[in-house]
């Protein structure tokens, strides 16, 4: 084994969702830009999606410095021409990373659209609240955000494997959390972002499609 591949770490799911989940990208995304993915994990999903993205440009970011080494090392592995070099952020913070005027290109190839792929309920509802907030800043009007990921319907678990994976997160943390989507939909809408669409998606997940507003 190669450091590089000592580096590429691997998330069972991502097999599984990836399909589906580009599906609906290419419903979703505006016409090309810049797609900021926020909390990226392996890397899997960014090597993925950008190699059938290619009018896009994919930027990953991820708070964990090990995730960013594994975002590094599938990059180098597939070769992605049009995936950046991960960031690190946290969404928590007032300020990201791409929002210091550090990226020069972002002006000709501005950010379009943030993707979030199963982190608002492996994180504190601060997360989700930072998610919306740098969201509202950074989107233009008809900029999208999508959500993937289990989530409480009418305050109610759509299934009872999201209710035991419910109860293992906050077993694991108390602050984690399988979250309900009309709370989730309402501080996106306090940040203009208005609910566009909600698709069925594999093992019980949905993914959740906003847009900035004008």
């Amino acid at each position: 084994m190669t450091p590089q591949d000592a580096r590429r770490k691997y998330a069972p799911a991502t097999e599984r969702n990836r399909e589906p989940i580009l599906e609906v990208l290419l419903q979703v995304l505006p016409e090309s830009g810049t797609i900021l993915e926020i909390a990226s994990g392996t890397g899997e999903h960014a090597v993925f999606f950008a190699s059938k993205l290619k009018d896009y440009l994919w930027l990953p970011t991820d708070v964990n410095p090990q995730s960013r080494a594994s975002i590094i090392s599938w990059t180098e592995h597939n070769v992605c021409d049009n995936v950046y070099a991960p960031l690190e952020l946290d969404a928590k913070e007032p300020v990201w990373a791409v929002e210091n005027g550090g990226l020069d290109w972002l002006n000709t190839k501005p950010i379009v659209a943030i993707v979030n792929i199963n982190m608002i309920h492996i994180s504190p509802w601060s997360a989700c609240l930072g998610l919306m907030a740098g969201a509202g800043r950074i989107l233009k009007a008809g900029g999208i955000l999508y959500l993937y990921g289990p989530f409480k319907q009418g305050g109610e678990h759509t299934a009872a494997s999201n209710a035991a994976f419910d109860e293992y997160l906050r077993t694991e943390n108390p602050e984690w959390g399988v979250r309900n989507l009309d709370d989730v939909i309402a501080v996106a809408r306090a940040q203009n972002l208005i609910l566009q669409q909600i698709y069925q998606m594999p093992a019980n997940n949905l993914s959740v499609v906003f847009q900035r507003s004008g």
